[in-house]
């Protein structure tokens, strides 16, 4: 059985048409992860469980999106010391996007969270993955590999539009 080193979660399951983007981009690089519903508003207690005890079950960088208030991310900071990615999610009742953006990124000194653009989950696993490569020598081959391959898409994009 495989021990997961990112926890990816979200305030609602709505947000998982965003969030799966993490988990994809974690299974191509072959890192394991856990993926979950956590609500900062809705299940509090959760909340505190999960994220004071995701140290203790491995987890070594926490994923966390959330749309409207999106206060997951800073919450789930305030309680760990692992590092946590915010992931803006523009919700259903957003503000388009900047309700969530600000909430996630205006964090107060001493609770820091590693914030990636509206919706670019993708960004926040690839962000995991390269904060796990530091002790990981499989994962830096993974993601140079990885970066390769999207560098060989835009020289094979450039050489159509030029062609």
């Amino acid at each position: 059985m495989s021990q997961a080193k990112i926890a990816i979660i979200m305030g609602s399951k709505s947000d998982l048409n965003i969030m799966q983007d993490a988990a994809d981009v974690l299974k191509e690089l072959g890192v394991d992860y856990e993926i979950t519903v956590v609500s900062a508003h809705r299940t509090p207690d959760r909340m505190f469980t999960y994220a004071r005890a995701a140290a203790d079950r491995g987890i070594k960088v926490i994923i966390a999106g959330a749309g409207g208030a999106a206060h997951l991310p800073g919450m789930v900071a305030s309680l760990t010391h692992l590092p946590v990615i915010g992931v803006p999610v523009k919700s259903s009742n957003s503000i388009d996007g900047w309700d969530s953006i600000l909430s996630i990124l205006q964090m107060p000194n001493g609770i820091p969270v590693a914030t990636v653009a509206l919706n670019a989950a993708k960004n926040a696993g690839i962000l995991a993955a390269q904060i796990l490569s530091t002790a990981d020598e499989q994962l830096v081959i993974n993601l140079k590999a990885f970066k390769e391959e999207l560098a060989r898409k835009a020289e094979e994009s450039a050489e159509e539009l030029e062609s």
